[in-house]
């Protein structure tokens, strides 16, 4: 945290309180949400399309007015404070719009010239994984390789604070996994970093926190064990012939999903339904084929509450 942003008496790199957005025709696309998130760890916003993540960090950004609320970067109004905000902070779109006929290097050098205290262009090129195509044309480029020179062109300025929009779309496992490995590195630098993603599994393995958006609102906020939390763990496996569910203990609450004799029992307290089940299935002398004892993962509770339109409520914070 820097002086500056001590004196303003924010302690958050972003805020968000009650924080509106509509458009023509009275369609409010973010309704009174707010969230904060802290200097130094990675937030990411997550929601199906249509719930207002790109109309909320366009906010943030300092693209766009808020029709209500207030919002606060680095302890600045990103939209009337632009000029304090935005040489502190790197931004990546989902769609980078790069002149396709400079090469990688010419395009960082081009967007240096505009970057206070810009890292140099081979340095940034290397951080991304692309210092051996330097001197390619961006239009020959692949489009994983597009995505990583879109991310160079954020990190060019050395931000605290870095928008990243869907910054794997396009890559490969191996690119992903790098991707992922240079933006924790970024926190050892003190670099905060705000992340949307489609990519469930992204927010479970980078984000410390993060908040789940539907039609507008946010509908459950907190860490990725807390919000996987908040949902049943699930046991399945299939009874042998002439073993019924019915003969199950009845606390276990088993439910036959698909299939003959395949069971599924969902679970908030894991260790102790597995107990039971097991020492069940060892005193009947019953062999539980299949079995399979997992927590909820981020991706089931995702969908949960996109399809059920949960009511907003908070977990953990």
């Amino acid at each position: 945290m820097t002086d500056e942003t001590r004196r303003t008496g924010d302690g958050h790199a972003i805020r968000a309180e009650e924080l509106r957005r509509s458009y023509h025709g009275g369609f409010e696309a973010v309704s009174g949400i707010g969230f904060s998130v802290e200097y130094g760890e990675i937030f990411a916003l997550l929601g199906t399309n249509g719930a207002g993540k790109t109309s909320t960090v366009e906010l943030l950004e300092g693209l766009a007015r808020p029709d209500g609320g207030r919002v606060r970067v680095l302890g600045h109004d990103p939209y009337r404070e632009r000029s304090r905000v935005r040489p502190r902070t790197g931004v990546m779109l989902q769609e980078g719009g790069l002149p396709s006929e400079l090469t990688a290097a010419e395009t960082l050098r081009m967007w240096a010239g505009c970057t206070s205290g810009a890292r140099p262009v081979g340095e940034a090129l290397d951080m991304v994984g692309l210092a051996g195509r330097a001197g390619v044309r961006v239009k020959q480029l692949s489009g994983g390789e597009r995505r990583r020179l879109d991310l160079a062109l954020a990190l060019l300025g050395r931000p605290e604070v870095l928008f990243l929009d869907e910054p794997t779309t396009g890559l490969d496992a191996e690119g992903r996994r790098d991707t992922w490995a240079l933006v924790r590195s970024l926190l050892e630098c003190g670099t905060t970093v705000l992340l949307t993603t489609h990519y469930l599994e992204e927010a479970e393995t980078l984000a410390d926190r993060l908040a789940i958006m539907h039609a507008g609102r946010i509908v459950v906020t907190g860490t990725p064990a807390e919000v996987t939390a908040s949902r049943p763990a699930r046991i399945r496996f299939t009874l042998p012939p002439g073993v019924p569910a019915a003969r199950l203990p009845l606390s276990l609450r088993a439910a036959q999903p698909e299939g003959e004799g395949r069971v599924e029992i969902r679970t908030y307290d894991l260790q102790d339904a597995l107990s039971r089940l097991l020492r069940w299935a060892g005193e009947e002398t019953v062999r539980l084929e299949g079995l399979d004892a997992r927590s909820a993962s981020l991706e089931e509770a995702f969908l949960e509450m996109a399809e059920s339109g949960a009511d907003p409520e908070t977990v953990g914070v």
